[in-house]
C-alpha cells in the first residue's frame, strides 16, 4: 500500500496544470503517434511537453508506485536503504529534441517515521527539480527563437552512504552549454534519531571552519606534490592565471559522512580547481578534528 505522504505528493504533481499552448502540442503529438490516453485509464499518465515552435521528442514519465510491471522492474533496481527506509525515483523528465537534451530524476525518501523531515526533504527535491526543468524549457525556447544552439542538463542522485546509522544522499546537476558544470548537494540523515545532520552540528563551535580549511589546503598541496597534474587554486601551488585562491570553506559547505564514519568535504566543479578536476572531495582525518568535535557519535 502506498505511503500517504508519497501519494499526496504524487497527486499534487499529477494535477499540475499544463499551459494551454503546450497542451496543444501534446495532444497533436499523441494523435499523430496513435497513442490514446484513454487506453491507459487510471493506471498511469504519460504527459508530453512541447515548448515554442517544435519539440521532436519530449517525454515526462510520472512514476506510479507499484502500478505496473515496468515500474516493478524499475523499483527492483532502485537502491533500498535498510529494510524500511527507501529512496525512490519519484518522477523523471526526459527531453530529446536535437541539440536540446534533458534527463531529470527526482528522488523521494519513503519510510521515515519522522514525516515532517520526510516531507520537507521530498518537497525540497520536487521544488529544486521543477525549477531546473522550467528553466531548461525556458532557455530552450529562447535559443530556438535565436536560431538554435546546444543545451543539456542531467540531474539525478546517488546514495553516498548507507549504514545502520547514516544515510547520505547526493543530488547532482550537470549543465552543458558549450562547456559543462557540475554541482552536488548532500543530505545526511541520522537514521536512528531521524534528524538531518548539519556541518555545524558536528562541532563545538565555528572554529571548525578554520581547522577544516587548513587541513584541506594542506591536502591540496600534498596531492599536487605527488602529482603535478592535480591543480588547486591555493597558495603554494603555482598558477598560470590570476585566479582567486581558496581561503576557507563556508559555514554550510557541502559534506557527507562516509561508510567509514569519516567526514568528507566536497567542492563543486570549478569551485577550487580547474574544470578538468571535476567535483573534488577531501576526507578529513579524524585525529585532525577530534578536539573540536561535539562528540564521537558520527565521526570516528
Amino acid at each position: 500500500m502506498e505511503d500517504k505522504n508519497l501519494d499526496k505528493l504524487k497527486r499534487e504533481y499529477m494535477n499540475t496544470p499544463i499551459p494551454k499552448e503546450l497542451d496543444f502540442y501534446v495532444k497533436k503529438a499523441l494523435k499523430e503517434s496513435g497513442v490514446s490516453i484513454l487506453q491507459r485509464k487510471n493506471k498511469f499518465r504519460i504527459t508530453g511537453i512541447a515548448a515554442a515552435s517544435i519539440i521532436a521528442a519530449v517525454t515526462i514519465l510520472t512514476v506510479g508506485i507499484n502500478t505496473n510491471q515496468a515500474f516493478a522492474k524499475t523499483l527492483s533496481e532502485v537502491p533500498i536503504v535498510g529494510s524500511i527506509v527507501k529512496v525512490l525515483t519519484f518522477k523523471e523528465y526526459t527531453i530529446n529534441d536535437g541539440t536540446f537534451n534533458a534527463n531529470i530524476k527526482i528522488p523521494a525518501i519513503d519510510g521515515l517515521e519522522n514525516k515532517k523531515l520526510e516531507s520537507s526533504l521530498n518537497e525540497k527535491y520536487l521544488a529544486e527539480n521543477k525549477m531546473l526543468y522550467d528553466r531548461f524549457v525556458a532557455d530552450m525556447k529562447d535559443l530556438k527563437e535565436k536560431d538554435g544552439g546546444h543545451l543539456g542538463v542531467n540531474s539525478g542522485y546517488v546514495i553516498k552512504t548507507d549504514t545502520d546509522r547514516i544515510l547520505s544522499v547526493g543530488r547532482y546537476v550537470v549543465n552543458t552549454v558549450g562547456s559543462s558544470s557540475t554541482t552536488f548537494k548532500f543530505d545526511t540523515i541520522d537514521r536512528k534519531k531521524e534528524v538531518l545532520i548539519t556541518l555545524p552540528s558536528l562541532f563545538k563551535d565555528d572554529s571548525f571552519i578554520g581547522v577544516l580549511s587548513e587541513n584541506i589546503k594542506e591536502q591540496m598541496r600534498e596531492q599536487h606534490k605527488s602529482d603535478n597534474n592535480k591543480i588547486y587554486w591555493v597558495e603554494g601551488i603555482p598558477l598560470q592565471a590570476n585566479i582567486g585562491l581558496f581561503e576557507k570553506i563556508s559555514m554550510n559547505q557541502n559534506f557527507y559522512i562516509n561508510a567509514a564514519d569519516k567526514l568528507v568535504i566536497s567542492f563543486n566543479k570549478y569551485e577550487v580547481a580547474p574544470g578538468y578536476m571535476g567535483v573534488v572531495e577531501f576526507v578529513i582525518p579524524t585525529e585532525a578534528i577530534s578536539d573540536i568535535l561535539a562528540g564521537n557519535e558520527y565521526i570516528k
